[in-house]
């Protein structure tokens, strides 16, 4: 019988072996990927490290298509719109051989993650394939800003980023309401982290995510954000972006006691890994243009290590 024809209502519930497979391969993913959130869901209990790995998954794929400068804008906005409808026929009951829906939608069930939730990550991927720039990367001259004030920027860090942290809490576990927006704020600080550690990146690629208002302010254009000559002005910029990040950073604290206490070391060190990487950055004077910073293995494990203490205490 084929799958497709058979009715939306019927929910078929795919095989433990199956699923066991499907989240080994999440599991994989998101152990090659996240170099950062890997650390840290070692400190979950493992079906909850399961879920969190699938939804890193999930996200993974929508950036990997969203990414493939293989393919045209159009052709990618294409794909990612068909990887979503995959997704909600995976959820309706239809059978899939996807291992990342398999295990996504297996983690959404027994969460009860909204589906509305995962849409809206795919919707923040999709920001990034905008019209304006439909054009070869190896033809990228000319960088376009396509966030004029930090008002726009947030929109898209909530959907990149503080989605994520709304689905996360719900596998968490928590009973307070405000910790939605406590981690719709912690994933804006770990947004505007990534995105000031990558400036020069993002330019190179024809992609700038500092708001236009804030650039003007300091006398940049985007089209200099390519160069490293830029470095000495675009260091009070970059400062400042690391204050609103640091104050985003404190609602972190607050949400970590909200939720569930077997999660609350695996928070705890992805808060400190992104918040030491935020000043390891200001620690070079915001020179981004001298390599891109991230924490060593050895600094990672040493977080990792005061959170299973945490976890033991």
């Amino acid at each position: 019988m084929n799958t497709a024809a058979q009715p939306a209502h019927m929910h078929i519930s795919p095989s433990e072996p199956q699923l066991a497979v499907a989240y080994s391969v999440c599991r994989r993913i998101t152990r090659a990927s996240a170099k950062n959130f890997y650390y840290a869901f070692l400190l979950l209990p493992r079906s909850k490290r399961r879920a969190l790995c699938a939804i890193y998954a999930f996200m993974w794929r929508c950036d990997d298509i969203a990414d493939d400068i293989n393919l045209p804008l159009r052709e990618r906005r294409q794909k990612l719109s068909a990887w979503l409808d995959a997704l909600h026929r995976a959820h309706s009951g239809v059978l899939t051989d996807d291992p990342v829906l398999l295990a996504v939608t297996d983690a959404q069930r027994r969460y009860q993650i909204p589906i509305a939730l995962l849409d809206q990550l795919a919707q923040g991927t999709a920001m990034d394939l905008r019209e304006d720039g439909e054009r070869d990367a190896s033809a990228a001259t000319t960088e376009t800003v396509a966030y004029r004030t930090f008002d726009d920027l947030y929109l898209y860090c909530y959907r990149v980023a503080s989605v994520v942290g709304l689905v996360s809490i719900r596998i968490f576990g928590y009973r307070d309401p405000e910790a939605e927006l406590l981690a719709e704020r912690c994933g804006v600080a770990f947004q505007l982290t990534n995105i000031i550690r990558d400036v020069k990146e993002d330019a190179a690629a024809g992609r700038v995510y500092l708001p236009e208002e804030d650039l003007q302010k300091f006398g940049i254009s985007a089209d200099q954000l390519r160069n490293a000559y830029v470095r000495s002005r675009l260091a009070p910029l970059l400062k400042m972006e690391a204050d609103r990040a640091r104050e985003y950073y404190r609602s972190a604290d607050l949400l970590i006691p909200m939720i569930d206490e077997d999660c609350q070391p695996a928070l705890w060190a992805l808060v400190t890994i992104y918040r030491r990487l935020l000043e390891k950055i200001a620690r070079r004077n915001y020179d981004v243009y001298r390599g891109r910073t991230s924490l060593t293995r050895r600094e990672k494990l040493a977080v990792l290590a005061q959170g299973f203490v945490k976890r033991l205490t």
